[in-house]
């Protein structure tokens, strides 16, 4: 951690260092205002707009054509080594504008767990769906009947996700088609000029995984939560982050979600268990327990399961593909083929006692998106994602978004707009 601390401190400042470096600035005009450190930050990333954030680092923002297969889709996002995109109605008119241009957000995760969904008829006799029975009739199932509604999942032979790629389905049905399934986000897009606050909130309190950009009716830029984290962590060093990032992570109120919150699969279940909870609780990733249900052995999370489609001969040998056996198997090819995926860091935890700044650093320096709370045994305490910490930084004042979200998401419970 300090090595790395003097690598930022050494290294020519980043855009991400120079934009906190903004932050800076602004702090210093509030500390004569009689604020709490919150507010102070509230205001110092209301003064500043999201332009201001630098661009990714691909010099063009990857889009999916609407009628692009669910097989091109995945080929295109594992090529760009990227999680989502945004999806381009083709047929939108020339002039139309971005709201009227783009229909959401597809997650490469969220493509996966549809295939799986969809081969999932209740019995042989009474197929769910006419997609079920299409793959059945492709020669998906054979013998074995998949159902990730029932409890628990079912055993699945690693020669089944083999079978799914080479569906009529996978490589015939279009993105559209599957608009309004599960980790399918709405296109809410910000302008240049709304606020870093106004992005901050979008990403932690409102949940969304990403912000596109938009001006002149293009997208300029997608600001992702990793992005945040890898901003705030080039900040370390200047006082705004350091009084902030100086805090324990108990004092701050972390984990948000302890131990008898987490969803957890045991090793030893069926990997369609941990697709099936991931599904169900609407989570990003659960940790792989011991037999004992309280030490964390491992994480899968819903980018690991691109695997499945992207590289299935991977479980080809398995009689029965488990939790922690495709983990290992996975992390083996990844080590075989020189993939530098954070899958391969493996378990990585934190304690109460941590602070937010050794957090940050970690997170940014694994690549990693959620992290588990263990106590001095090893037990589980609690998980703590991206979004919890983004939201530790800001919070929103009364009335901020006023009509922002009028028909496109529905608001948290909580939510004083």
């Amino acid at each position: 951690m300090a090595a790395e601390e003097e690598r930022r401190s050494q290294s020519p400042r980043s855009p991400e260092a120079r934009l906190g470096m903004k932050v800076e600035d602004l702090w210093d005009v509030q500390q004569g205002a009689r604020l709490s450190p919150t507010e102070k930050l509230n205001a110092c990333f209301e003064g500043i707009p999201i332009s201001a954030f630098p661009a990714s680092s691909s010099s063009h923002v990857v889009e999916i054509r609407s009628d692009a297969s669910l097989a091109e889709a995945v080929q295109l996002l594992s090529e760009n080594r990227i999680l989502g995109a945004p999806v381009v109605d083709v047929d939108a008119p020339d002039d139309a504008s971005w709201m009227e241009k783009y229909i959401g957000i597809v997650e490469l995760a969220g493509i996966v767990v549809w295939i799986l969904y969809q081969s999932d008829p209740p019995s042989p006799k009474t197929p769910r769906t006419g997609t079920a029975f299409a793959l059945a009739a492709n020669g998906v199932f054979s013998a074995m009947v998949l159902n990730l509604d029932q409890e628990p999942a079912s055993e699945t032979p690693g020669s089944f996700f083999e079978a799914l790629i080479s569906s009529e389905v996978y490589k015939n049905k279009r993105v559209r088609e599957i608009s309004g399934s599960f980790r399918w986000g709405p296109f809410l897009a910000v302008q240049k000029e709304d606020s870093f606050l106004t992005m901050l909130l979008l990403l932690s309190k409102y949940k969304m995984k990403s912000v596109p950009v938009v001006d002149e009716g293009k997208i300029h830029n997608i600001i992702t939560q990793s992005a945040v984290i890898h901003m705030l962590a080039e900040c370390a060093g200047l006082h705004w982050f350091e009084e902030w990032g100086r805090k324990k992570l108990s004092e701050l109120g972390l984990p948000l979600m302890t131990s008898d919150q987490v969803v957890k699969v045991y090793e030893n279940e069926p990997v369609l268990q941990a697709f099936k909870l991931l599904r169900k609780k609407r989570v990003g990733g659960i940790p792989i327990v011991d037999a004992s249900g309280r030490k964390p052995v491992g994480n899968i999370s819903l980018r690991d399961i691109c695997f499945l489609l992207t590289a299935p001969e991977i479980y080809h040998n398995f009689r029965s593909v488990t939790a922690k056996g495709f983990v290992t198997a996975t992390r083996d090819y990844l080590e075989e083929h020189g993939d530098s995926t954070p899958m391969r860091s493996g378990m990585i935890t934190c304690n109460k006692d941590n602070t937010m700044k050794e957090l940050i650093l970690m997170l940014d320096s694994k690549k990693i998106h959620r992290i588990y709370m263990v106590d001095g045994d090893g037990n589980l305490e609690g998980v703590i994602t991206l979004r919890d910490i983004i939201s530790k930084l800001v919070h929103e004042p009364r009335g901020y978004f006023g009509d922002f979200f009028d028909g496109v998401l529905p608001l948290p419970p909580d939510s004083r707009v």
